[in-house]
């Protein structure tokens, strides 16, 4: 370890999984980097031409590497020191993998496990701490956006749902007529599997969770049964290397503030499940179906709740477009009504039931539209895999995502059959 300042900093620095934004300080345009899990406190200011110093920093390489590997790529030449002062202030902002971030992260989780529950993160910001204010704020959206009754609606045994997981403020109306659709249902329902999109979670991790989670509600309580089956499954390690996600990941809690305000408040038990990116999926040869993990996570899964009137949420968004996200120009009508179109398929899929239909689409069309919720929602589809599934779609809508309006989040939601009444 190099020293500085008392501490040590990693021999062979490895960049945690970040996204870093670009901003002006002080007349310079400057790379910021910052701990989107809230361990640290304070973040990093990089200067912008040393980008590719950064995506240097991959574990492999020791501060003379580093130093040869900048200079090859841009013709810049930085004393060690200086390398070494960049690489401490990232270590300090808890941004190097194997280095200072290793130990506060498990004080953080070891704090986490040791909590009656999982304290709510985005009550507040996004809803009311208090189970009064929170009941007449649904009760506002639900007035605003009564639910349809469709003749076509199927019937039988409510088993799948796809929730968005954006905030309240754009996504009400969605979340509102999906929730009352489901209502007649969820009386039945004896258990909830919740996978959720990890914006932060590592290629095709599933991250459960012992913890309950909180509502303003109460705590919906975690099947730690199932949980521990499921950990056995995918081994320990694995299964929680990523669990301090579950701390600040919004995608499970703001599904699970809705599940429990239709429940009535009834602790109904849930299985928390994070679910990391399939970008590897995506842009390779392998598919999530060959994945041995996968495979044993979901098999424990449908062994472990047999006989269990059980409902799948799969809590993700749909795509993600425009220069917010990346996308050299702004959405105009015609772009979006491409992406309404390229959605209806989607959620076409989403309803028969189809998850290798469902990712494939995505596949084709090199995730051009970022579906940020394809692992919660193909994992959901592959649970019920073999059922015989009716579904219906509702709610879609285009959201916002910058001040210009050329960006936006897509979003609906869903409700899968099995069976009928009569069945």
């Amino acid at each position: 370890m190099a020293k500085r300042g008392g501490q040590g900093v990693p021999t062979h620095p490895k960049l945690r999984l970040l996204e870093p934004q670009l901003v002006d300080y002080r007349g310079q345009r400057m790379i910021y980097l910052h701990d989107g899990l809230g361990i640290a406190k304070d973040g990093a200011l990089i200067p912008q031409q040393l980008a590719p110093l950064l995506s240097l920093c991959d574990g492999t390489r020791d501060i003379s590497a580093l130093r040869s590997g900048l200079l090859m790529r841009t013709g810049a030449t930085l004393p060690e020191g200086v390398i070494n002062d960049i690489l401490g202030q990232l270590d300090d902002a808890l941004l190097l993998e194997n280095g200072a971030y290793q130990e506060a992260a498990a004080l953080v989780v070891q704090r986490y496990r040791q909590a009656k529950h999982r304290l709510p993160s985005h009550a507040g910001p996004v809803y009311p701490s208090d189970a009064a204010q929170l009941t007449r704020m649904m009760e506002g959206y639900c007035a605003e956006t009564p639910a349809s009754d469709g003749d076509d609606t199927p019937t039988g045994r409510l088993v799948g749902m796809l929730c968005p997981h954006i905030d309240y403020a754009r996504g009400h109306k969605t979340y509102a007529e999906l929730w009352q659709r489901a209502k007649p249902s969820l009386d039945d329902v004896e258990l909830v599997i919740m996978f959720g999109t990890d914006h932060s979670g590592g290629l095709g991790a599933l991250t459960p969770t012992r913890q309950s989670y909180a509502t303003p509600h109460g705590v919906l309580p975690t099947d730690t049964a199932i949980v521990d089956g499921l950990a056995d499954a995918l081994g320990q390690g694995r299964a929680y290397a990523e669990e301090l996600h579950h701390i600040k990941e919004h995608s499970i809690e703001l599904a699970s503030v809705w599940l429990h305000h239709f429940l009535d408040g009834r602790a109904c038990p849930v299985v928390p499940i994070l679910c990391g990116s399939f970008h590897h999926f995506i842009s390779g040869n392998g598919h999530p179906s060959e994945d041995d993990n996968i495979g044993a996570a979901l098999r424990c899964l449908r062994e472990m709740t047999a006989g269990r009137d059980t409902l799948v949420i799969a809590a993700g968004d749909l795509a993600h477009m425009g220069p917010a996200f990346g996308d050299a120009h702004p959405l105009d009508a015609i772009a979006r009504a491409k992406l309404a179109a390229a959605d209806r398929e989607s959620m076409a899929h989403i309803c028969d039931g189809d998850a290798a239909a469902f990712f494939q689409s995505s596949r084709d069309e090199s995730d051009s539209r970022r579906i940020c919720g394809i692992s919660p929602i193909y994992l959901a589809l592959e649970y019920l895999n073999g059922k015989r599934l009716r579904g219906e779609s509702m709610g879609y809508d285009q959201c916002s995502a910058d001040s210009q309006g050329g960006s936006v989040v897509s979003i609906a939601g869903a409700l899968l059959y099995e069976g009928s009444r009569q069945d």
